[in-house]
């Protein structure tokens, strides 16, 4: 059953729910969990997951849920997902772990996109279903902000090293969020008289000693100027500690990096870039996009005009050619998996070969060895056997294969010598693009 990932909405932001709590062990599971899916099943506005993930995907339905979570139980936890076949994207969570491990109840929710909580109402839906989650269980710690905020914001590590973060979690007012339930340790911590005289949009003491607080009515505005004083001020007061103005600074300094970048690619490579930026994470992409936009592609190096070719030094030219085709083909044999268009020899091809290499570090990831002895070869013929096919091009053998050219237009070019530098790095990858040299050949043909 097929779903709809967060990961296909790559440019947009999403809202993120991580909700640290506990539960009885000793009571029946149903009965225990069953506040916790009446909440969701009467606040999700919009986004309730339509799909229940266990060992395999089944549409939802209570029984489907109970299924998924025996299909993963064991004697120290069990988990299963929620998810939508159609937009918005969810990406959902339980986590259940079981003595002698602390009883944990822990949550995520990720929406996708952030843009679909724009409205007051749905907003309320969702701050509602929380904290009836949070009246119900046990809380340490639970948030909902932008995905791409809170990684500015450091969470979740703050600055700790994994350990720490992990026996920690979040034990003290790192950051305030749009959405926070605060437990009872917390609460206590802060000074429960502080801590509701918060100045927020929503401040409510739960029944068992938890602190719900929102900061603004709506989570998609929450880079707005207004927001973020909002923030501001309800840090501030939690952590008489920090400064009013440093705080709103900052704030300000992470909306300037969340805004909206126009991608101003150089063209020839502006497909392949389109792609690197939609990897990066989100609180990084538009740093990204600038950066690119303000790159250029070093032009190729590796050719000569026509009339300084060096000539054929082989006996049996077509054999020679014939054995180009055949490293080609080893290129195909490696990639053909993670990139069908391989079978191709396209321009278009090219690119998504760029696109491989890049996103999976390939020369750093693989033995140099290897890169050297099989993948400069292999890389090298493929981009020879695209200009000779595409922009009429023609191999002139050489018995040594850095010096073998391609003759297109008034330039030869040596695609061997082209596979060399683009295997010495990730950032070569890049900077000797094999999309790159094909569209400067392209302009040069005739």
């Amino acid at each position: 059953m097929k779903v709809l990932s967060v990961h296909d909405l790559k440019a947009e932001d999403s809202l993120l729910l991580t909700f640290d709590g506990a539960f009885d062990p000793q009571a029946a599971r149903e009965s225990e969990l069953e506040p916790f899916l009446l909440a969701l099943e009467e606040y999700a506005d919009g986004w309730m997951p339509d799909v229940v993930g266990g060992k395999r995907r089944r549409k939802y339905t209570r029984a489907a849920r109970w299924k998924a979570l025996e299909e993963r139980d064991s004697e120290r936890y069990t988990h299963c997902g929620l998810y939508r076949t159609k937009w918005p994207a969810l990406d959902m969570s339980l986590w259940l772990s079981f003595p002698p491990l602390p009883p944990k109840l822990d949550i995520t929710v990720n929406v996708k996109p952030l843009s679909f909580f724009v409205e007051a109402e749905r907003c309320r839906h969702f701050v509602e279903m929380v904290r009836a989650w949070a009246s119900r269980y046990p809380v340490t710690h639970a948030a909902a902000h932008s995905v791409a905020d809170r990684g500015l914001a450091g969470s979740p590590h703050f600055g700790r090293d994994d350990e720490t973060e992990y026996r920690d979690r979040f034990d003290k007012i790192y950051e305030v969020f749009w959405l926070n339930v605060f437990g009872p340790k917390l609460v206590e911590t802060v000074g429960r008289e502080r801590m509701l005289s918060t100045p927020a949009w929503r401040v409510e003491e739960l029944p068992n000693g938890c602190v719900l607080l929102v900061t603004w009515p709506t989570a998609a505005d929450f880079a707005s100027d207004e927001a973020r004083e909002a923030q501001a001020r309800a840090h501030v007061h939690l952590r008489p500690d920090l400064d009013y103005d440093t705080v709103l600074r900052t704030l300000r300094e992470r909306s300037a990096m969340l805004a909206p970048v126009e991608p101003r690619f150089h063209p020839d490579v502006a497909p392949l870039l389109s792609r690197v930026v939609e990897r990066a994470a989100s609180h990084e992409r538009q740093r990204r996009i600038a950066e690119f936009n303000a790159w250029q592609p070093p032009e190729p190096e590796e050719w000569r005009p026509a009339e300084s070719a060096l000539p054929p030094d082989v006996e049996d030219p077509e054999r020679a050619c014939e054995h180009y085709d055949t490293l080609a083909e080893h290129l195909v044999a490696l990639l053909h998996t993670e990139v069908p268009s391989v079978f191709e020899a396209t321009p278009g091809s090219l690119t998504d070969a760029d696109f491989y290499f890049w996103r999976e570090e390939f020369p750093t990831s693989r033995l140099r060895e290897a890169i050297e002895e099989y993948a400069v070869p292999a890389i090298g013929a493929y981009l020879g056997e695209v200009l000779v096919r595409h922009l009429g091009g023609q191999w002139i053998p050489r018995q040594k294969l850095e010096e073998a050219q391609v003759l297109v237009g008034n330039r030869v070019w040596f695609p061997f010598v082209r596979a060399r530098h683009y295997m010495r790095s990730r950032q070569a990858l890049l900077d000797f693009s094999l999309t790159r040299l094909y569209r400067v050949a392209e302009r040069h043909r005739s």
